[in-house]
């Protein structure tokens, strides 16, 4: 079901590219200077082998993965407090619901302001971002946590903390895989746009904007591209993940493949 999945998506990205060419090529005006999908998919493919853009990447993958890293050792633990304390949530939720529509894009230049070391802002508001998802997912695999299977561990004279340990927390681990997997991609869009804004030495998003300023817009359009390859690895990297580990929950909830 999956690789049937996989494959339908191949076609339809291929047809996508395919109706893109012939529209730039046969149908948009010569005036306008975008480069066709093939031109880019070349660029795409010479990325690889330009020194500045690699380590670019590793600049921007090693912040994206420091940010998610910190997020879940902060987001995890808080959401399983405050799902196992009902007052401290009924009293810390107002806060939470204020704070997390903020756009975290719109932090960054409070962020620059703020913390004046350019890879710890980075950072910094890769994590701002991409805790909420799994601090929410965390909270809602808490509360759905099965009473009864709670009090009949109390039952046979087992503490709080064996109950959080045997019942809680493996009944909330596939909410808090789910919120990793989206906070993945959120992350690396706020790995990105902050070396928009903010520039600095290397980074994807430095690229790009060094691209632009030398009006190649088919590199600018290549180095787009391998961050949307590197947000679709990380959620298939992700999605097997959960598939693997989870399985009975999936059998349990009826999800399909």
């Amino acid at each position: 079901m999956t690789g049937a999945r996989l494959l339908r998506g191949a076609v339809g990205a291929a047809g996508f590219i395919v109706a893109g060419e012939l529209v730039l090529r046969f149908v948009v005006p010569d005036d306008l200077s975008f480069p066709p999908p093939s031109t880019i998919l070349l660029e795409t493919v010479r990325l690889l082998v330009d020194a500045d853009f690699l380590a670019g990447i590793g600049t921007t993958l090693t912040n994206w993965a420091l940010g998610m890293l910190i997020a879940i050792c902060v987001a995890v633990p808080l959401g399983v407090l405050l799902g196992s304390l009902p007052p401290v949530e009924r009293a810390i939720r107002p806060v939470l619901e204020f704070l997390r529509p903020i756009p975290s894009v719109a932090i960054i230049p409070l962020a620059i302001l703020l913390i004046p070391v350019d890879g710890m802002m980075k950072v910094s508001v890769i994590v701002y971002a991409s805790m909420w998802p799994i601090l929410i997912n965390t909270l809602y695999g808490m509360h759905d946590v099965d009473p009864l299977a709670k009090e009949s561990l109390r039952s046979f004279g087992f503490g709080p903390l064996a109950v959080l340990a045997r019942v809680s927390l493996p009944s909330a681990a596939p909410f808090v895989a789910t919120g990793v997997r989206i906070a993945a991609g959120i992350a690396l869009v706020l790995a990105v746009s902050a070396e928009l804004v903010a520039g600095g030495a290397a980074g994807l998003g430095v690229y790009v904007v060094q691209a632009s300023s030398g009006n190649r817009v088919d590199l600018m359009m290549a180095a787009t591209v391998w961050a949307g390859l590197f947000g679709v690895a990380a959620n298939l990297v992700l999605l097997a993940g959960e598939r693997r580990l989870f399985h009975w929950h999936r059998m349990r909830t009826g999800a399909h493949s």
